[in-house]
């Protein structure tokens, strides 16, 4: 009976052993890591902008023409690789305090479409202080295969398109960093604290050191995209001090004005009272 009974309960654990592989081995191995839940990046919320203490915030600001220099020098060696400045022509570099010597020189470097030869085939000339600034590329179908399918903005008014404005690129600019852990991106894709969505197709662009800056001062991160916000900002809105300046001269004569006429209202009307 006992040798009976021992078969019975062998036959049954050998089912179960068939039936719960799992479990019949759950004593001589290690259990199943349980899987990693992948995050969206749509479901991570975007922080609020830095607040960046600008020269020409303010009715009184003005722009900082040395901080400005240095961002145009970094546009030149690093942004206009990809992104083009349609709306600023070589001339108006004057507005950062350029000399027009400087200017010739800043246009001369490249080479401009000149029309064709006699034999109707174009030709190259270099560029003159009238000239638009040089786009990267030809068309945007180049502008896009050169990118990964991405088209890279014209950067002439980029301030005044994106809400939150220099403060907006500033944060992009140094936004960059490591996605969290369990986080899923997308192939080409960077990861990025302020942009919507954390998923950006543009590669970090600023570094410390990307450019040499021949003023002394030291081209940190932080540096870098505050130079190159100033004159992006300065690009799309060249106007911005004569257009505060003027203000000022209004308001200042609508005060005028306002005092004038309460003065001859109490001498018009004083035979009354």
């Amino acid at each position: 009976m006992r040798g009976l009974k021992f078969l019975s309960l062998t036959v049954a654990a050998a089912a179960v052993a068939a039936t719960f592989p799992a479990a019949a081995q759950s004593g001589d191995k290690a259990e199943a890591k349980a899987p990693v839940h992948e995050i969206s990046t749509a479901d991570i919320p975007v922080p609020p902008l830095p607040h960046v203490d600008w020269s020409f915030n303010g009715p009184f600001g003005t722009f900082d023409r040395a901080s400005a220099q240095r961002g145009f020098l970094i546009y030149q060696q690093v942004c206009s690789n990809c992104h083009s400045m349609d709306q600023l022509y070589y001339r108006n570099l004057e507005g950062i305090g350029l000399s027009e010597d400087q200017v010739k020189a800043i246009a001369a470097s490249v080479q401009v479409p000149g029309g064709v030869n006699d034999q109707g085939q174009p030709i190259e000339r270099p560029g003159r202080p009238s000239d638009h600034f040089k786009a990267p590329f030809p068309n945007e179908e180049a502008a896009r295969a050169a990118n990964g399918g991405a088209y890279p903005p014209d950067q002439s008014v980029l301030e005044l398109a994106r809400e939150g404005g220099p403060d907006y690129l500033y944060a992009i600019l140094t936004g960059y960093a490591d996605p969290p852990p369990g986080v899923k991106m997308m192939s080409g894709m960077n990861y990025n604290t302020y942009f919507p969505g954390h998923q950006i197709a543009m590669p970090q662009p600023l570094q410390e050191g990307s450019v040499q800056y021949t003023d002394g001062v030291k081209p940190t991160l932080d540096q870098e995209a505050k130079d190159v916000v100033t004159f992006l900002t300065w690009a799309a809105n060249p106007e911005m001090e004569e257009r505060k300046q003027t203000g000022v001269r209004v308001i200042l004569f609508l005060v005028f004005l306002t005092g004038v006429t309460y003065a001859v209202k109490r001498r018009v009307w004083s035979d009354l009272h």
